[in-house]
């Protein structure tokens, strides 16, 4: 799945065959370019991996990708052949007749891999949910109702075979919500919890919902009108229970009315959840600029309102509502000195009175990756600035393996609105995007040990990383998968 587990850590604790010292041997083992309709600057999603899976001819890597057209593809995750293909079937039309790069009426979930049931979950972009044999890609159930149609859903997570996703941006009149499928259930029955009755809200964080180990679905949300009394939550922290999606408990911040005053939503950001001394933390931000650690145990305290920590303004002090803050997803590891890391991809400069870190490697005008150690103050965690890397052009969401953090430069020109504030279109921005570029860095002090140069031929648009057997996973706009590898 998105991240790798149900937190949404991006930790990839399995992985071995990459090393601080063979990785900047790192080249492009193949890529493969995919037979998919690009909408708006929607194409691929990040590619989900399961391997050693027994398939004629001997054990298996199997990739799965899920475009934006409601096209499916596996591939052999070795050499980038495509062991099946499939066009999914979708029902009714979008009432987003006009579509637009914040409702392009496409498939853009990332998909979850069951492998114990040999499936692929996929959520097609009119909201049904297909259950794909990743061997073959027959269906295993048939589609079934997940989330309203056309309504932009993300990253799809699973605990005791609950299937959950979030919806986000009121497209298709869809208002912004987190989903829930008991797969337990015959009758598949779907629960529902709607962030805000009126609109607005948005859930659209990179990995979608993070689950806790004491069973919270946990989401960040956006802008929009608040009054927790009347079920409207805005900007906020949201702690559901598992199945049945029932409110239990949530965070807002102090200064909500002025966040949601500034467009500074927090929906732009998944929650991580990640152990630090034997208590479970909970890590988020926003387009603000500042990162919320929280008791997963009890999100804001007593009155909903107080975190365990909030750090001063590390990026966006301009409040720049479109391409400042943080966005996307974090990850989080543990060293092998039991030191606990958070990494954030922050998008824009960092700020001029936020605090120092020990280690930078120059000015960061579009971005970097900030790295902090989770340390103890008074009892509680703070935030200590480690490390900043090299300048990164908008990051996506890290990921992290063996000691080192892996960040895709996106290339992409977020600039959403004209200086004579009108509106681009999806075609400008693509035209104006630069292409991605994968880094690897020293997890513990910021050093960069490989980058690709110009081997990616395409920029990216909300999209990430996956890593598996030694192998680094980008998909890019113009619908290429590329596999980067030792090529042993």
């Amino acid at each position: 799945m998105f991240g790798g587990d149900p937190q949404r850590t991006g930790w990839a604790k399995g992985e071995t065959v990459l090393t601080r010292e063979n990785v900047k041997g790192l080249k492009l083992e193949w890529k493969t370019k995919i037979e998919n309709q690009s909408k708006e600057l929607t194409s691929l999603s990040v590619p989900v991996i399961t391997i050693n899976v027994p398939a004629p001819g001997g054990f298996k890597d199997i990739a799965i990708v899920a475009g934006s057209g409601d096209k499916v593809v596996a591939l052999d995750a070795e050499t980038g052949k495509i062991r099946w293909q499939k066009q999914l079937a979708v029902e009714g039309t979008p009432k987003n007749t006009n579509p637009n790069w914040l409702c392009p009426n496409a498939l853009n979930a990332t998909p979850f891999i069951d492998k114990r049931r040999k499936t692929a979950f996929i959520l097609a972009s009119d909201g049904r949910l297909h259950s794909l044999n990743f061997l073959n890609g027959e269906d295993v159930a048939p589609p079934t109702r997940f989330t309203p149609p056309y309504g932009k859903t993300w990253s799809l997570n699973m605990v005791d075979n609950v299937l959950y996703t979030a919806t986000s941006q009121g497209c298709s009149g869809v208002r912004s919500a987190v989903y829930a499928m008991d797969l337990n259930d015959p009758a598949r029955k779907v629960s529902s919890f709607v962030a805000n009755p009126l609109g607005g809200a948005g859930i659209w964080g990179r990995a979608g919902v993070a689950i806790t180990s004491d069973g919270k679905v946990l989401a960040e949300t956006g802008d929009g009108s608040y009054d927790a009394s009347a079920g409207k939550y805005s900007d906020t922290f949201l702690g559901l229970s598992v199945k049945d999606l029932k409110m239990v408990d949530y965070y807002t911040p102090a200064n909500r009315a002025w966040i949601t005053k500034k467009d500074l939503d927090m929906g732009c950001m998944s929650p991580i959840v990640f152990p630090w001394k034997g208590r479970e933390l909970v890590a988020g931000g926003g387009k603000e600029g500042v990162i919320y650690l929280l008791d997963a145990k009890k999100l804001g305290g007593d009155d909903h309102s107080t975190p365990l920590f909030r750090s001063p303004l590390y990026t966006n002090e301009e409040v720049d509502f479109a391409s400042r803050g943080f966005w996307g997803a974090m990850a989080s590891m543990e060293d092998a000195k039991k030191n606990t890391w958070l990494f954030a991809p922050a998008w824009g400069p960092q700020g001029s009175a936020s605090p120092k870190f020990a280690q930078t490697y120059g000015e960061t005008p579009s971005g970097s990756i900030m790295a902090f150690k989770v340390e103890e103050k008074d009892g509680k965690p703070v935030l200590v600035p480690a490390w900043r890397s090299r300048d990164l052009n908008v990051p996506e969401a890290p990921i992290v393996a063996n000691g080192i953090v892996f960040a895709l430069s996106s290339g992409e020109n977020t600039r959403q609105v004209s200086e004579a504030g009108a509106l681009y279109p999806s075609k400008h921005r693509a035209d104006t995007s630069k292409n991605a570029v994968l880094y690897a860095f020293d997890a513990e002090t910021g050093k960069e040990l490989f980058n690709s140069g110009n081997t990616i031929g395409s920029f990216t648009h909300f999209s990430g990383l996956a890593i598996s057997e030694g192998r680094v996973y980008v998909t890019a706009f113009d619908n290429t998968v590329y596999a980067f590898g030792l090529g042993q």
